[in-house]
């Protein structure tokens, strides 16, 4: 039997020519109430209305009702609304975006520091936190701005703790989205735009924050905070509730929101979207380039999110910026690993308590109380990933009563969540020679010291730190869904960034953290050429990423074991922001094509028109074959001059280990009449695969 429960549903409908949006709506309300039975029915029914990028919307339907509309001949599909899962002042001058070194160049200054562009940041967080944006915090003040952009539809919220005074000229536009959410579930959330806890106010100022000097956490990572684009404006989208999650309803009507308010960029850091085709497709249409995070699921392989042709899905990796500590053993040797301890303390030499594993089982035939407690088992630190074991050790070591916990791992970097998870207890991590150091730890007293002591954590920043690396949280490609996508796009700075939380700076960590760099960078570019289309962008940041580090060795990736990187880790490689603004040759899209690739995979109908539908023939600056087979396979490509007017480009290949790549033409000549040319490259495999 067929249930009359009502559930929120999203219904697509095709087409995308929408001039006027009130007879879109009104097209919603007539085909509602075919099915609702009148007209009234229908308008109370409908909870968001999309109309401005894309024609759609989200309404409370029984499951038969849902079932009699999907069949309509202009849908495109029906689906309930689900909750999708959430997802400084050193990295922008890592990325040689300096601010004061001695004076601002390159891509910052050519971008006029982002002034003029609007980002919107459609932010829902992770796990299960609140974040949006607080609008006191000094990443947001308005000093010195200029007016609005006349082309901005100026909307402002209000809601529980946040008036119209709280927009200003930094923060020019604020929305929250509670339609369809049942009541319940957002008691105890501020019903309004404000952030209750930090990661959106954290990733906002990394992507356009204001200056801010003297900023640190606790004095460690101290300087100048800022956004990559400082003069860039920012409206808010906020679209998830800590019990409720992210309703898909609301993150479409977010997106449909941005691109009707007149935003120049779109920054998501979400994961697992069910549709984010159908409404990032039209924002890119319309000439918004959309950037996403990939996803903090690594280093497993083809966990990667947000893996569509049309947007720029970003990894994270490390910058040159490690917290070294030294623990000094009673017979004056030192071991070297990392923490962030900030508090005074210096007590002269403190007893140890092997805990092996740091099981419950182990420790609780031990007597740990009051002793710092190194935890290391050789299977479990060469297989289980820190993330996973490290908090299960600490909360083991603290139940039983334990001091502070020595964590000896393979290399990966995990400081990011120490602070949260060790609640005031000492935590060392990341040793070196992790089996040494352990074996030296257990026959000798350590003396433990925070920052206001030598032997204390440092701030080491510069040349002394090995990176960029491919952080191991990072979610991997391939792309299960589309395998023909090189995915993640790129890579950017994503652990250990220093931003804005509430009225403090704090770091944190994550793909969330990466996106909003690219958000930023994407918004200097936008703002220097204005002409550029978001393929055009996005083509930019891949063709010009690095794929080694400042010696020149290749980049790598943390995992088990540590591997280098390869295009499904960091895509075109590390984002290399002031080569990005002079690409040379550009690989641009025209949106059609998107178009002609949803509609022969997503919405499969007589509206495909194409006879191969691989989505290796869209024209990025990337390829991927996941089936070659015997006979040689043609990809073609078309580049634009974006460079010196008279221009030559030849091919240099290195064919992939067992396949022969030949690229014909080998030599473009680019000249004032001819600004684009096109070339082959076939692929013959040299045995079967």
């Amino acid at each position: 039997m067929i249930s009359s429960v009502q559930l929120l549903y999203i219904v697509y409908m095709g087409g995308r020519q929408h001039e006027d949006p009130d007879l879109v709506t009104a097209s919603h309300h007539d085909m509602l109430s075919s099915v609702l039975g009148s007209k009234e029915e229908a308008v109370s029914s409908i909870v968001y209305s999309h109309k401005h990028g894309f024609s759609g919307f989200a309404t409370m339907l029984t499951e038969s009702q849902a079932d009699q509309i999907a069949e309509m001949p202009e849908m495109i599909s029906v689906n309930p609304s689900r909750s999708v899962p959430l997802l400084t002042t050193r990295s922008w001058d890592y990325l040689d975006l300096g601010y004061e070194q001695p004076q601002p160049t390159g891509l910052l200054v050519r971008g006029n520091f982002g002034d003029g562009i609007i980002i919107g940041v459609v932010d829902t967080g992770k796990q299960s936190l609140l974040y949006r944006i607080w609008p006191e915090s000094r990443s947001f003040d308005d000093h010195g701005y200029g007016p609005v952009p006349s082309r901005w539809k100026e909307t402002c919220e209000v809601g529980q703790n946040f008036t119209v005074s709280h927009c200003n000229h930094k923060i020019i536009g604020a929305r929250w989205y509670a339609g369809g959410v049942d009541p319940s579930l957002i008691e105890g959330d501020y019903q309004s735009p404000r952030d209750s806890e930090g990661h959106g106010t954290h990733t906002a100022s990394t992507a356009a924050g204001s200056l801010v000097s003297d900023a640190s956490f606790h004095g460690l990572g101290a300087g100048t905070a800022r956004g990559g684009a400082p003069r860039a404006r920012l409206a808010i989208y906020k679209a998830s509730w800590a019990k409720a999650g992210c309703p898909d309803a609301a993150v479409l009507k977010a997106i449909d929101d941005a691109i009707h308010d007149g935003v120049d960029i779109l920054s998501l850091s979400l994961g697992g979207l069910l549709q984010p085709n159908f409404a990032s497709i039209h924002a890119v249409a319309k000439g918004i380039p959309v950037i996403f995070a990939g996803g903090n699921d690594g280093p497993v392989t083809q966990t990667i999110s947000n893996d569509l042709p049309w947007v720029i899905t970003v990894a994270a990796s490390t910058i040159d910026r490690s917290f070294p500590t030294l623990l000094t053993l009673g017979d004056n040797q030192t071991v070297v690993g990392q923490s962030i301890l900030y508090e005074s303390m210096d007590e002269g030499f403190t007893k140890l308590a092997y805990g092996g594993s740091c099981s419950r089982k182990v420790l609780n035939s031990s007597d740990v109380v009051g002793k710092i407690v190194p935890c290391y088992e050789l299977a479990i630190a060469s297989s289980s990933p820190p993330r996973r074991h490290f908090p299960l050790a600490a909360n083991n070591v603290q139940e039983a009563g334990g001091k502070g916990i020595i964590f000896a791992q393979y290399s990966a970097s995990i400081l990011h969540f120490i602070d949260e998870i060790c609640n005031g207890t000492v935590c060392v991590c990341g040793l070196r020679d992790g089996h040494t150091n352990v074996r030296l730890c257990r026959e000798y007293e350590v003396r433990l010291a925070s920052s206001s002591s030598p032997n204390a954590t440092q701030d080491m920043v510069g040349s002394g730190v090995m990176s960029p690396r491919v952080a191991a949280f990072s979610s991997r490609g391939p792309s299960i869904l589309f395998p023909d996508l090189v995915k993640p796009d790129i890579t950017a700075p994503g652990f250990l960034i220093l931003a804005a939380v509430k009225d403090s700076y704090k770091f944190d960590s994550g793909t969330s953290m990466a996106c909003r760099h690219v958000s930023g960078v994407a918004a200097l570019l936008k703002a220097a050429h204005p002409q550029w289309s978001p393929a055009a962008i996005k083509s930019a940041l891949v063709t010009t990423a690095h794929a080694a580090n400042a010696y020149g060795f290749p980049i790598e990736a943390e995992g088990v074991p540590r591997k280098l990187a390869d295009p499904f880790d960091f895509g075109g490689g590390h984002i290399d922001p002031n080569k990005a603004a002079d690409p040379g040759l550009i690989y641009d899209v025209d949106p059609e094509d998107y178009f002609k690739f949803f509609n022969c995979t997503y919405a499969p109908s007589t509206t495909c028109d194409l006879v191969d539908s691989r989505l290796y023939h869209l024209n990025l600056p990337s390829i991927s074959i996941p089936d070659l087979k015997k006979t040689p396979l043609t990809v073609r490509r078309t580049v634009t001059n974006v460079g010196d007017t008279d221009s030559i480009y030849r091919a240099i290949g290195e064919s992939p280990p067992g396949v022969n790549m030949v690229v014909e033409p080998s030599l473009l000549q680019f000249n004032a009449s001819t600004t684009t040319h096109t070339f082959e490259v076939t692929f013959t495999p040299l045995q079967m695969l």
